[in-house]
């Protein structure tokens, strides 16, 4: 007979542990105070100019409009090409070295105050408030059973929350297709691209801001992985006063903290309810805070309350909590090195591109040799090559333009010398030079095309070669 199997002992069994904590959801409070009033001008300030700004007009035209079909944007009183790509490089290496400066300044601003994920999480929140109620009525609603209020109070939230990331969706392809011609080609279920992104950045809004939220900021984005990297002693973070506040410890108004031994938190946990992100700042710096200062705003609202000082969470600097500097002594340790360094290069990149923009030249020009006919000889012994030469004009009015060539004795412009080009249009034009034959020894040639604007000093000169066979 087999041997009668026995369970091994509870310490040598296999022990499950998940790798994942799954989702909780978080219910923040909702809080009034300085940094509170602060994210909401963001949320203003940012939103109006994002759903505002493709409404605007400029003339005849949007004022702000990426026309990638046409390949051409319209920047206010700008119409750059894709050889303006430069433009673009510039904007993005100072939005990076912004984002450096403010973090070493004072920490995640960026992230708790005007990322797109902040905004909108913050804007779906508040909806959701109007809907649903504050924090303890939301998790009463979703913890009870289905009846009549909660379903015509969800439904309500979901078609807020849907009817605002369609609209986000809408106003983001109106950057990139003129939005009046937009609303009207989906109204008659035209455009499938169009329609395609406006339902996929809806879409992304309506998962991001009302479902993921906290998630997105502690999973999804790279800049919390990184961010202490650019952190250093003397960066303003949101942090807990643990010197004052500990131990912590609830007790009534007539107690005398100090004769008890206790410190000035109170451990209402309202920091904890007021955190889109879920975390204590109790615990010291966490990667998941967004620096929001919304757990400054609540104790704050506290400490008034219990009449003890403000500040037990606040803005400081490690260097400062530890010496105990007065917030005029940690401010002074701000124009660091590292400061003055990321300053000076935005600085000079900013002067850099605003000068370049004020001195650019509306016009661009491109040569390309016609690879059919290299060279030739053509009546009147002349040594003829072909070019296609691309004129691009950059202004909103029509512009005549003059060619003319130079870097080889008798070289002349055969064809057409002046060429029409209508307002924010390019135009490929053939242009036939010309030298006597024989004037100039056999090989390449390099010679200059000149493009000039009629009644305008814009110019632009463009090298090419010039081929005489042996």
């Amino acid at each position: 007979m087999p041997a009668p199997q026995t369970q091994p002992p509870a310490a040598e069994r296999d022990v499950y542990v998940d790798l994942y904590e799954a989702k909780k959801k978080i219910y923040p409070r909702a809080i009034g105070g300085v940094f509170t009033r602060w994210r909401w001008a963001l949320v203003l300030l940012t939103q109006g100019v994002f759903y505002g700004l493709p409404w605007w007009q400029w003339g005849e035209r949007q004022m702000v409009l990426f026309d990638l079909g046409a390949r051409r944007f319209y920047l206010f009183g700008l119409v750059l090409y894709p050889q303006d790509f430069i433009y673009l490089t510039g904007l993005l290496i100072m939005s990076a070295l912004s984002l450096f400066l403010f973090t070493a300044v004072a920490g995640r601003l960026w992230c708790g105050f005007a990322c797109p994920q902040t905004v909108y999480t913050e804007l779906f929140l508040w909806l959701e408030r109007l809907t649903e109620g504050d924090r303890s009525a939301r998790m009463r609603l979703d913890k009870g059973p289905w009846t009549f209020e909660k379903l015509w109070r969800k439904t309500l939230k979901q078609l807020a929350w849907v009817s605002v990331a369609l609209w986000t969706g809408f106003t983001f392809v109106g950057y990139f297709v003129p939005i009046r011609q937009l609303g009207g080609e989906l109204l008659a279920l035209h455009g499938t691209w169009q329609i395609f992104w406006v339902g996929f950045y809806s879409f992304a809004t309506y998962g991001f801001a009302g479902y993921m939220r906290e998630q997105v900021c502690k999973y999804m984005c790279p800049y919390a992985r990184f961010q202490s990297a650019m952190f250093d002693k003397d960066t303003l973070i949101v942090t807990y006063d643990t010197q004052r506040g500990e131990p912590r410890a609830a007790r009534s108004k007539k107690v005398d903290a100090k004769a008890a031994g206790l410190g000035d938190c109170i451990d209402c946990s309202l920091c904890v309810q007021v955190c889109p992100t879920g975390i204590d700042i109790r615990k010291g710096l966490q990667y998941e805070c967004i620096g929001c200062g919304m757990c400054v705003d609540a104790c704050n609202t506290v400490m008034d309350k219990v009449q003890y000082p403000r500040g037990l969470i606040r803005y400081a600097t490690q260097n400062g909590m530890q010496n105990r500097w007065s917030s005029a002594q940690m401010l002074r340790r701000v124009l660091r090195p590292r400061v003055l360094f990321y300053s000076a290069v935005l600085l000079a990149l900013c002067t850099a591109m605003l000068a370049s923009l004020v001195t650019r030249t509306p016009l661009k020009v491109d040569v390309v040799r016609d690879r059919a006919a290299l060279s030739r000889v053509v009546a009147g012994g002349q040594l003829e090559n072909i070019y296609r030469v691309q004129v691009m004009n950059a202004t909103e009015q029509p512009q005549r333009y003059r060619i003319t060539a130079s870097g080889l004795q008798g070289l002349q412009v055969a064809s057409e010398p002046e060429v029409e080009i209508g307002p924010a249009e390019s135009r490929w034009v053939a242009v036939r030079l010309q030298v006597p034959y024989g004037a100039a020894p056999a090989g390449s040639h390099t010679v200059h095309l000149d493009v000039q604007a009629q009644g305008d000093r814009a110019q632009v000169s463009e090298k090419t070669v010039f081929l005489v066979p042996r």
